[in-house]
Formats: structure tokens, sequence, C-alpha cells
């Protein structure tokens, strides 16, 4: 049976809380007791406050939080892309609480967010490409990878890429 979550829209409020839990899930050692880190490729911080408030703000996109007994312990970005089109990002999970099952309803939060506040009949994202586990994960969801890859938005030696999923909604 999968834990029971509060899945809403982020407040301002809420980023001083959610920053952390960010951070942890996807940089540093603490990102290593889960399973979707990228401590091993990408150094430095995920992101900021300060861009985490341009995404609350922002009219075209959702920053939805998910709550575990009041405390915030993960969320998920949905950016309307336009045409139908919406982007799943910044998904995460407190390390030390993944494989709960808490993804999967983060995931079905933000496609119903993407259909019922953007009409989009489509959702995109992006992967590391050598995430295997991670794409695995999404391919279970009905994601499919297009075989289209971008370059990864920071420039690294050696350069990493991402790979583009895609589901119908």
């Amino acid at each position: 049976m999968l834990a029971s979550l509060t899945i809403r829209v982020a407040t301002h409020e809420d980023l001083p809380a959610l920053h952390p839990v960010i951070e942890r899930a996807y940089r540093g050692e603490s990102a290593r007791a889960g399973w979707t880190h990228e401590a091993d490729l990408v150094g430095g911080n995920r992101t900021d406050i300060p861009t985490l408030a341009g995404i609350v703000d922002d009219p075209g996109q959702r920053l939805l939080v998910a709550l575990q007994g009041g405390t915030i312990i993960g969320c998920v970005q949905v950016s309307d892309k336009g045409d139908g089109l919406a982007y799943l990002g910044l998904l995460c999970i407190d390390p030390t609480l993944q494989a709960g099952g808490h993804g999967k309803q983060l995931v079905a939060a933000a496609e119903a967010c993407a259909r019922e506040d953007f009409a989009a009949r489509r959702m995109e994202m992006t992967v590391i490409d050598v995430r295997r586990r991670l794409i695995a994960f999404y391919e279970r969801r009905g994601y499919v990878v297009s075989g289209e890859k971008r370059d990864f938005p920071i420039p690294l030696d050696p350069p990493l890429f991402m790979d583009v999923l895609v589901k119908d909604l």
C-alpha cells in the first residue's frame, strides 16, 4: 500500500523547507542514500531559493510539493510548453523516504496538473542518459525514450547528455 501524501501547489513559505530536500535528493553525500541522485555525475547545488521562487511566481509553471505528516518530503515541477505539451522536472523525494511509492504519486499528480492547468496532451522530460534505473522508473510509468538527445545544461568534461522521454496524457 502506498503511503498517503498531501500534494499541493507550493508557496513562497514552503521554499526554505523545500530547498534542502531538493539538495539532499540530488547532490552531496546524503543523496547517495537514494537511487535517483546525481552526486556521482554533477557537483554543486541543484537549485536555489530565488530560482524556486521564480517557478512559484510563473503562471506557466507549477511547483507541487508532497507533504507527509505536514513535513515537505518532495516536489515536482510542471511547465507549460504550449501546443498541448508540458514538461516534468525537478522530481525528488527525500532520499531516506524513497522507494515508498511517493515518486509514483508525484508523477501522477504532475500529469493531472498538466492536463487540468495547461490542457496538456503530452508530457516531456529529460533524464541524464546514463541514469538507466531512473529511465526505467519513468518507463514503468508509461514514458518512452524518444531517441532525441539534448546537451546537459551545465558544461562538463566529459560532457553529459539528456535522453528525452515522452508520454501521451
